[in-house]
């Protein structure tokens, strides 16, 4: 009689960033994928990433290809981790070869937030008094926020959370620009004193979901990590990172987007706008949730058309210049 003998349970090594917003999000997709497969053990290990190293430089300038994943895909492509949990926001929309985007899971409210100095408490962003100093280090935001609020001081503003807001509350700032998603998942929301209407700010691409990407051969983790992806959230980040892709943009490129799901339906909305403020286009395409990436190659397409090119151009030349 022949005895079979079964393989040992596989080890999944999941590469995450070592900043205290990268670890929650890893530490809990860690958690719901040992709930659905609890034979397989699921190890965390962690990398420090150029963005995570440079922080006296504004994001822009330093460039934006793979700035918080490339260390992690190198691993991944090395054999060294499996697969890597990522902001989807950070996660460039061309990959590696030999990479996928495995799954993108529940999206938290992709809003960006307003957070106030204490002695602002009564105030909402449009009541701030002028020449308030709002801090962020996204192009993104700046770009939107000086086409509103002329009369305000911008200052980029670099490190993690909680030394930004250290900043805010020492009084270097007088309000800061952040992604509500990541207060949310830090439980620090009692710090978020207004939610930015969309009217003034559209997010970032993929902002408030997360990305998993692993290498495109590993056929049974692949199937695994699907146990934890979103369809609705996937339909609207394809949607937007197909948006971004089309228009050539990288991360730190002053595009942003809304999208909303209605019953088989998807509405994509975006938006290009120099960094000043001074020029800004935006538009807005509805179509079947299905042809998500299609509805971004559209919107791009009708964007191009009224002069988003053109005012992408101009921000290129200006950062290639590192002015």
């Amino acid at each position: 009689m022949t005895s079979v003998v079964s393989s040992p349970p596989r080890t999944i090594r999941i590469g995450s960033r070592k900043s205290q917003l990268a670890l929650v999000q890893t530490y809990w997709v860690q958690a719901q994928l040992q709930k659905s497969f609890p034979d397989i053990t699921f190890e965390v290990h962690t990398m420090s990433t150029q963005g995570d190293k440079i922080l006296d430089v504004a994001l822009a300038k330093i460039g934006d290809k793979g700035l918080f994943t490339k260390e992690l895909e190198v691993g991944m492509l090395n054999q060294e981790i499996d697969f890597a949990v990522h902001s989807l926001k950070d996660l460039p929309t061309n990959l590696p070869e030999g990479l996928t985007l495995a799954a993108i899971t529940e999206r938290e409210n992709p809003a960006d937030a307003l957070v106030v100095h204490e002695k602002h408490k009564d105030k909402q962003i449009d009541t701030l008094p002028e020449g308030a100093v709002i801090g962020t280090s996204s192009l993104r935001r700046l770009a939107q926020l000086r086409h509103h609020f002329p009369h305000f001081t911008f200052k980029d503003v670099r490190g993690n959370l909680i030394t930004r807001l250290a900043k805010l509350d020492a009084g270097e700032y007088d309000a800061l620009i952040l992604a509500a998603a990541g207060l949310e998942r830090l439980e620090m929301s009692d710090r978020v004193h207004q939610i930015i209407p969309k009217e003034i700010s559209l997010h970032a691409v993929g902002q408030g979901a997360l990305g998993i990407e692993c290498r495109a051969d590993d056929s049974e983790l692949l199937t695994l990590l699907k146990a934890i992806e979103h369809p609705a959230t996937r339909d609207r980040c394809l949607a937007e990172r197909s948006f971004l892709r089309s228009l050539e943009g990288g991360c730190q490129v002053p595009i942003g987007v809304n999208t909303e799901i209605s019953g088989d339906n998807l509405t994509l909305t975006g938006i290009v706008a120099s960094i000043d403020g001074q020029k800004l286009v935006k538009d807005t395409v509805t179509g079947i949730a299905n042809n998500a990436e299609a509805l971004g190659t559209e919107l791009a397409e009708l964007l191009r058309q009224q002069g988003a090119q053109e005012i992408l151009s101009e921000i290129f030349a200006v950062i290639q210049r590192g002015s």
